[in-house]
């Protein structure tokens, strides 16, 4: 069989590897940008410090944006200032610059700048495709780690 057969093959099987590291996002995100959400209700709770919008929610800051059904937003200690964390529920899709992301969960973490997808996790860049258990990507410097059963599909260079 000819080696490009052979490397063709290898290629459309599932990887056997625990994890795998990729480039995310041509232009890394602005962690320190304003974080803009909207949705269709929001529930505050002073007691705990969270926000819980609903209803097509959209996430941006800076070119990123991530949406999802529901996400709860955590405030750091002292008052509703400053975000700690979104934790994204239902049909969570991450998009930044030309890179996107799906997942069934995401937990994104603002002050690090590192979001961890869950559940059926994929990344497309172009026509190259990348899914796992668990994608974690880091916006600050624009890398992508994939674990649990990782399976890829990558496209050859042009001519």
């Amino acid at each position: 069989m000819p080696r490009f057969l052979i490397l063709a093959a290898l290629l459309a099987l599932p990887l056997p590897v625990a994890a795998q590291t990729v480039a995310f996002g041509g232009i890394k995100a602005d962690t320190r940008a304003p974080v803009e959400v909207t949705a269709e209700t929001l529930k505050v709770d002073q007691s705990t410090g969270q926000a819980n919008f609903t209803g097509n929610v959209l996430i941006g800051q800076g070119q990123m944006r991530l949406s999802a059904d529901s996400v709860t937003v955590t405030y750091a200690q002292g008052g509703q200032q400053k975000i700690k964390t979104l934790n994204a529920s239902g049909g969570v899709t991450l998009v930044n610059g030309p890179d996107a992301a799906e997942a069934a969960e995401a937990v994104y973490d603002v002050e690090t700048g590192n979001i961890v997808l869950t559940g059926d996790a994929i990344v497309t860049q172009g026509q190259n495709v990348l899914a796992g258990d668990r994608i974690e990507v880091n916006l600050t410097d624009g890398t992508a780690s994939v674990a649990g059963r990782v399976r890829t599909v990558l496209q050859p260079g042009g001519n």
